[in-house]
């Protein structure tokens, strides 16, 4: 961070926009298909219907339960990733938005750099700390 406030390096926002990413779309390719096994049970035709109707609603249980998993992991992996989008680069951008006052001299450079380095690492140890505390 040094070198590119005394160099007065800018950062261009080129992220993509999230405007396609269809809302309430979870369940369109969730369901697999499955290869079903024949059911044989001895206790007549009560055990029959009764363990194909158990069957029936157990597949539906974990399709639906598989669904929610699904849709949890997408939306942690979207977080996570904006959160790291917002740590590496918006924090960047608004280190290197000093840039024209520490142009050619390498000490406020090292100054700006060092405090911006001790925030933004700080503030993860503060959370780390937080949560030890917690426990």
């Amino acid at each position: 961070m040094t070198y590119g406030l005394y160099k007065e390096i800018g950062l261009i926002d080129n992220f993509p926009k999230f405007r396609n990413f269809k809302r309430g779309d979870l369940i369109a390719n969730s369901a697999p298909t499955f290869d079903t096994p024949s059911v044989s049970v001895g206790d007549g035709i009560g055990g029959l219907i009764l363990s194909i109707l158990l069957w029936i609603g157990m597949t539906i249980l974990i399709i639906i339960l598989l669904i929610v998993l699904e849709a949890v992991f997408w939306f942690s992996i979207f977080i996570i990733l904006a959160m790291l989008y917002w740590i590496f680069f918006r924090a960047l951008k608004f280190v290197f938005n000093k840039s024209k006052e520490t142009k050619g001299d390498i000490g406020i450079s090292a100054v700006y750099s060092l405090t911006y380095t001790f925030l933004y690492v700080g503030w993860i140890f503060g959370i780390v700390y937080l949560t030890e505390i917690m426990k």
